[in-house]
């Protein structure tokens, strides 16, 4: 079995991230710019604070250490499920589905609306497979040296 090659994990993850800033952008630039706008002042929050600088900032981050989170989890899950876009996508789904749950329940006790968690749970849905796909494609497992065995303890 060949160990996980940890400078494609980082490579890899750094698209996923890329790639996921670019549909985090669209997403809330556009498509729920609007709902965040009417939302914001429900939780006595500032709609120009949640736009700036230093807060985009922090988002761009967390996108990047959720892509490589994706391909780690990728990586991980290879040996046992097969390379490919398949596989992406299930690691994509995987970590979606653990945000998602949370984010329902934080919905449950009123700290974001019934339609503001669907349209921002679809978008995040279409984020996390496209960013797992990216990154995936972009890591390869390391090659074992000819004639090197692993002993197992």
């Amino acid at each position: 079995m060949a160990s996980i090659n940890v400078g494609r994990v980082v490579a890899g993850g750094l698209v996923a991230g890329v790639v996921a800033n670019a549909i985090d952008f669209v997403t809330n630039t556009y498509i729920l710019a609007s709902d965040m706008a009417a939302w914001a002042p429900t939780r006595n929050l500032d709609p120009a604070a949640m736009n700036s600088g230093p807060v985009a900032a922090t988002w761009m981050v967390v996108d990047v250490i959720f892509g490589l989170l994706v391909v780690s989890t990728y990586a991980a899950m290879r040996p046992r499920f097969g390379a490919g876009p398949k596989t992406a996508m299930l690691a994509g789904l995987t970590l979606w589905i653990a945000v998602t749950v949370v984010l329902f329940g934080f919905t449950q006790m009123g700290v974001f609306s019934l339609g503001l968690f669907v349209k921002g749970s679809i978008a995040a849905l279409i984020n996390a497979l496209a960013a797992s796909v990216a990154g995936a494609a972009v890591y390869k497992e390391e090659a074992t040296a000819p004639g090197a065995s692993y002993a197992r303890a």
